[in-house]
């Protein structure tokens, strides 16, 4: 099992915030030593909640010019807000950088805000994000588009420079619907998923039929799943809990329009919920994620819970390591990932 960074960051408010970018680029040095498999930034617009985060490709280029080796991926690109042919060549930039390390998981988009960017795109998300990704991975190949000019003339582009790898690696990214996982399959893409909303029991029933659909479709191909884990390794699992407790469970409550799953276990209308209720659920929700939805602890305690989650079918856990902790606490369990990471590579 690979392990690999991954960044969402919880707020995103400070004006002027000196350093702001400091944990992302250190962090994703110290995991490029470390020997972790890859460094993933989000999309998000309009927001606090990930706010920092308005454009992958940005964040990847100043990622590919500080490491050496380590994959540099959108998670994910908002596909139904981009022309494909700006995704590719934004991209292709990356690649060149990085020297070939780059890759995409496309989302639908769940944030309504975002849609700001293409109203129009809104309706037919689902159906779009699959779309865009096949012509993003047809012009990485160096294929030609068919669109229109200004003028509405036909036109054939070509998306450049030309990239370093032949074959754009891609994902789905999905919060547990289960036609994206087999989508995802058909298309040959891996998939990028979270346990927000969803039980380990349920994603392991998603990825099995995700396998077993893209063995069928692509002659045993078994495809690629990632699954994103909520991260601070530390010496003492108390310690841990404590560090973690307050900026996880705001993390929670500022996530909490992603699903409200994540609070019940069952589907139901936060919104009619006062201040007090909120509190009371994200603190149930901090309690029950923390034993089985996130890698916390020592680096002792997460390599006993890792074959756990590899018999889900995970092949790697993005660490989901900026929700709000310090940074420098941050900063100590990177270095600890690439302990844990000596230890499953034996």
């Amino acid at each position: 099992m690979d392990l690999s960074l991954f960044y969402f960051a919880h707020d995103s408010t400070a004006p002027g915030q000196a350093g702001r970018y400091e944990l992302l680029i250190e962090g994703a040095k110290l995991a490029d030593r470390s020997g972790l498999a890859a460094v993933w930034t989000p999309e998000r617009h309009f927001d606090p909640f990930g706010g920092a985060y308005p454009n992958p490709a940005v964040l990847g280029a100043a990622v590919a010019m500080c490491t050496r080796r380590i994959g540099i991926r959108a998670g994910s690109v908002v596909a139904p807000l981009h022309h494909p042919a700006r995704i590719a060549e934004e991209w292709s930039v990356v690649d060149n950088l990085s020297g070939g390390r780059a890759g995409i998981a496309f989302a639908s988009g769940w944030n309504t805000v975002d849609f700001a960017l293409r109203p129009e795109n809104h309706a037919d998300r689902r159906t779009l994000v699959r779309d865009i990704a096949e012509d993003v991975r047809r012009l990485w190949r160096g294929e030609a588009l068919a669109t229109t000019d200004g003028l509405g003339r036909p036109v054939d582009i070509r998306a450049y420079p030309p990239a370093v790898q032949s074959e754009l690696p891609v994902w789905l990214t999905s919060a547990g619907g289960v036609d994206t996982f087999r989508a995802a399959a058909r298309m040959k893409a891996g998939i990028l998923t979270h346990l927000l909303g969803q039980s380990l029991d349920e994603v392991a029933a998603k990825i099995a039929e995700y396998r077993r659909v893209a063995a069928e479709e692509h002659d045993g191909w078994s495809g690629h799943v990632v699954l994103m884990l909520h991260t601070l390794l530390g010496d003492d699992l108390d310690q841990v809990r404590e560090q973690v407790r307050e900026p996880f469970t705001n993390y929670l409550k500022s996530s909490a329009n992603l699903t409200a799953k994540s609070f019940t276990g069952k589907d139901m209308d936060l919104s009619q919920l006062n201040a007090d209720d909120m509190d009371y659920l994200a603190a149930r929700a901090f309690d029950r994620y923390f034993e089985t939805g996130g890698l916390f602890g020592s680096v002792e305690r997460a390599a006993e819970l890792l074959p756990r989650v590899a018999a889900l079918g995970v092949d790697e856990i993005g660490c989901l390591v900026d929700f709000g902790v310090d940074s420098r606490a941050v900063l100590d369990g990177i270095d600890k990932l690439g302990k844990l990471n000596e230890i499953i590579s034996r």
